[in-house]
């Protein structure tokens, strides 16, 4: 392609006339119009404020952005389905996510794409950043290296540190089956399920379905089922081995969905039509892989009870949109020094509960654009966050 070609061809795309310039900006939240209005704003009326909050280091939440503020941190490592881009081009999807924590949540956010070697040096990086913000959204970050990142700053920190891939995708998951097993009598107790995909969504869903009281859990990975004791496992899987398939089911998820209530698929693997079938009756199926579903929702629907995807063109939409903002305005609220699993929890039953008496086949999870998620979300979590301890306001 020639690259006049080229360049007719970005003109042509309304995405990149929405793009050009950056999705983002940034604004003042005082004016300065004149010298006492500068003088107030800058020095020597700042230094005033540098003194107080150097006397008194909490004050920095009252006085600066820092309490409002989230850090949006990606190495581009695993970015949507396009895999290993880089930082550059990784920037337009963190834009977007903080243009989406500003939009539904009034949270502003930074978008931080970071050229670095390996996980130390990631680390090491948000680390000297975190003075700044009142939080850290890891983003794109591939398995297994995101898990380490995650709980090494977690360990370091003391804000709120969130790798959204992870368990943003899982508090909606779980919120939507809350109401999938709700619609057909059951409880999530009473639940049999089988996960495709140990990377990160599919780790986060499964350790959030056992917290959340799962009747028993089985994850897939390329290789076939994970069970203790399989040769070869990652210390993450090994963990899950620990934690799921209670029944030892070995060989290909093909078998392990014979009898099971719930298929959650987060990987690109095709489940045939024939497997769907030896579900148990009143099956759930989430199909979450994006854009091509595990199983198409018309093939679902012939054979299960509740069907939901990852996209917007089709029912039951499992975004993780439904979570993050309201998440971190919680956090943020409370001042929180963290997410606990209890606060996650918390958000989960937040959303689900929205549903109420209009819960259907096709309504098991609210819009993306339901007014009520974000508030409703946010004051689950900051009152969990109170209750497990880790709130300062």
């Amino acid at each position: 392609m020639s690259t006049t070609d080229s360049h007719s061809r970005l003109d042509d795309d309304p995405a990149f006339e929405l793009h050009r310039g950056g999705k983002l900006s940034v604004e003042g939240t005082v004016e300065v119009a004149d010298h006492e209005g500068l003088a107030l704003a800058y020095t020597p009326g700042v230094a005033r404020v540098c003194t107080a909050i150097a006397d008194s280091p909490e004050l920095v939440d009252t006085y600066t952005w820092k309490s409002s503020v989230v850090a949006v941190v990606t190495d581009g490592s695993a970015v949507l389905g396009l895999g290993d881009i880089g930082p550059q081009a990784s920037l337009p999807v963190m834009e977007g996510k903080a243009l989406l924590f500003r939009k539904f949540a009034g949270v502003d956010a930074v978008p931080l794409a970071l050229s670095c070697d390996g996980v130390d040096d990631i680390v090491e990086t948000v680390e000297r950043l975190a003075p700044s913000f009142g939080g850290v959204n890891l983003e794109d970050i591939s398995a297994p290296r995101c898990f380490d990142i995650e709980r090494r700053l977690r360990e370091r920190l003391d804000i709120p540190v969130f790798h959204d891939d992870q368990h943003g995708t899982a508090i909606v998951t779980v919120a939507a089956l809350r109401n999938a097993a709700r619609l057909t009598g059951r409880s999530l107790g009473d639940l049999r399920v089988v996960v495709s995909g140990a990377g990160a969504a599919g780790v986060a869903v499964t350790k959030m379905l056992v917290e959340g009281g799962i009747g028993d859990i089985a994850v897939a990975d390329s290789k076939g089922m994970i069970y203790a004791g399989r040769e070869g496992l990652t210390p993450i899987k090994a963990e899950v081995a620990e934690i799921s398939n209670r029944a030892g089911i070995q060989g290909s998820i093909e078998g392990a969905l014979k009898d099971a209530d719930v298929f959650i698929g987060l990987s690109a693997g095709e489940i045939p039509e024939s497997v769907v079938a030896s579900m148990a009756p009143e099956a759930i199926i989430f199909a979450m892989a994006n854009p091509t579903p595990e199983v198409h929702p018309d093939v679902a629907r012939a054979h299960a009870a509740v069907v939901a995807t990852g996209r917007s063109d089709f029912p039951n939409q499992i975004n993780n949109v439904l979570a993050f903002p309201g998440v971190f305005r919680g956090a943020l609220d409370a001042r929180a020094r963290d997410i606990t699993e209890g606060m996650k929890l918390a958000a989960a039953d937040a959303i689900a509960d929205l549903v109420g008496n209009d819960l259907s086949a096709d309504y098991i999870i609210p819009s993306t654009f339901d007014s009520r998620v974000v508030p409703a979300v946010a004051e689950a979590v900051a009152a969990q966050a109170r209750r497990d301890g880790v709130a300062r306001a």
